[in-house]
């Protein structure tokens, strides 16, 4: 007898605590994908050094990943269609692990960065199916529960990955961080193989007719690389080459809303259905998601910066610190997460975007005789802000919306938050290095001062500002009369 693979056979071998099953088995690849995309912060010092990277070349590390990663979040959808949950997962998964491996054994930086951006699309990919998951297998009063479940388990990656990293570059080098997600990749395959079904959402057959969007995935990929390498033209003062770039960027947008109108017009399948965006609700949700995203992925890439480069923290030391933080969200996800079933996302998205900002805002407190323990409760403030938005923001966007809509909903709003990402890793690097220079310092010199502090203290109140200027829309986050 064959095993189960379809949902129904699933759902009728496992019974009710199948969708907890299914849960944890999509939970450890995007663990997996987590870690790929955050511990390699920590070991950028040390890779800097390793390939004589300046600050703009090092930040593609981080910035490569994020263009392919949002890149191919938009393909989600169509991939759960054609192929199905479990073909889906394998493939990506495969091709995360395969980034891990060929990272680690790089012998250049260019094989280095074309790891990277394999990690990043898969990373894209396996990102919005725990989402779809929840929002189509639980019932809405267990949305928010099932969402902190998850939520706890995904940062536990994150908050532990920069410790256990920190601790393999002191002792092996930048290297040995690509190898984290070999062990999880090899559990996610396994669990993908017994619990992940072959059909695509909603429990029916896939279709291997349906056709990619491929035109809409280049010109979404145009513009993110546009938007990316206008912002670091303009830094360096080309100014006609950025404004060119910023152009094009406007141009490539442009032309992908055109042609998803039009796909959708022609009864075709485009990339992020507009149609979502006629939801109030979900307009505001991805507005929120957009500039928590620029303020979020900036912040992972700016703070282990911070500690190692203006602190002069190690880079183990640097993951032991941020510990406690990761720690303290995972617990506050689940609570919060029980929340989201009962109090508005307007309310839950709003307060921790506040927590967030002032966790940003406090970081100008600390200079080099300040306590670590100062630095600790700033990043314990902040991650509790996290905990207030990661259940909340995407139920709060999603309720409301059409059951077949939901896989696009996911992705376009995934999609957004990791295009402010993008921009965001790339915005923390140039605002760094154009404030360095104002006050006179560059990372060319080994000893860290107050002009240096300066320069992270200002980048941290942009971070703010971001937060700030997001609660605004955030507070629009509730359902319009009637919808």
């Amino acid at each position: 007898m064959s095993a189960p693979a379809t949902l129904p056979e699933l759902q009728a071998r496992y019974g009710p605590r199948y969708r907890w099953l299914l849960l944890l088995s999509v939970m450890v690849g995007t663990m997996a994908s987590i870690m790929s995309s955050t511990i390699v912060n920590v070991a950028v010092p040390d890779m800097s050094h390793h390939f004589a990277l300046g600050p703009s070349r090092a930040t593609w590390v981080s910035s490569g990943f994020m263009v392919a990663m949002t890149s191919s979040m938009l393909t989600t959808p169509w991939l759960l269609s054609r192929y199905g949950y479990r073909r889906t997962c394998y493939g990506a998964v495969g091709l995360l692990l395969a980034g891990g491996v060929v990272g680690g054994l790089a012998g250049n930086y260019p094989l280095v960065l074309a790891a990277r951006v394999a990690e990043g699309l898969a990373a894209g990919v396996l990102q919005p199916i725990p989402a779809i998951i929840i929002l189509r297998a639980f019932a809405p009063t267990e949305q928010g529960r099932a969402s902190g479940i998850f939520g706890m388990g995904v940062v536990l990656a994150p908050a532990l990955g920069p410790s256990i990293g920190g601790v393999l570059v002191d002792l092996f080098g930048w290297r040995s961080i690509f190898f984290m997600v070999v062990p999880f990749c090899l559990a996610a395959l396994w669990l993908a193989r017994k619990f992940v079904p072959v059909t695509a959402p909603g429990g029916g057959a896939a279709d291997r007719g349906a056709a990619l969007d491929w035109r809409g995935l280049v010109l979404g990929t145009v513009g993110t690389l546009c938007l990316l390498n206008g912002m670091i033209e303009l830094h360096a003062g080309a100014f006609a080459l950025a404004a060119a770039l910023l152009a094009g960027m406007g141009a490539a947008f442009g032309i992908f809303l055109w042609w998803q109108r039009r796909l959708a017009a022609q009864g075709g399948a485009p990339l992020m259905n507009l149609a979502l965006f006629h939801y109030r609700q979900f307009a505001m949700g991805s507005l929120v998601s957009f500039i928590y995203g620029t303020a979020l992925f900036g912040s992972t890439y700016l703070l282990p910066v911070y500690m190692q480069s203006g602190l002069n923290l190690s880079a183990s030391y640097v993951g032991t610190i941020l510990m406690p933080a990761g720690l303290v969200l995972a617990g506050v996800l689940v609570g919060v997460g029980r929340l989201a079933d009962r109090l508005p996302a307007s309310l839950l998205v709003s307060t921790g975007l506040v927590l967030l900002a002032a966790s940003f805002a406090l970081m100008v407190t600390i200079t080099l005789g300040t306590s670590i323990w100062w630095l600790v409760a700033w990043a314990i403030l902040g991650r509790i802000g996290l905990g207030f938005i990661l259940p909340s923001l995407n139920l709060g966007a999603m309720r409301g919306l059409d059951k077949g809509l939901i896989p696009q909903g996911v992705s376009a709003i995934n999609f957004l938050r990791m295009l402010g990402g993008a921009a965001g890793v790339s915005l923390c690097g140039i605002v760094l290095e154009w404030r360095l220079a104002a006050h006179g310092d560059s990372f060319a010199n080994p000893v860290t001062s107050p002009a240096r502090l300066a320069a992270f203290n200002e980048s941290f109140l942009m971070l703010a500002a971001l937060c700030a200027l997001a609660v605004v829309a955030a507070r629009q986050l509730r359902p319009a009369q009637g919808e």
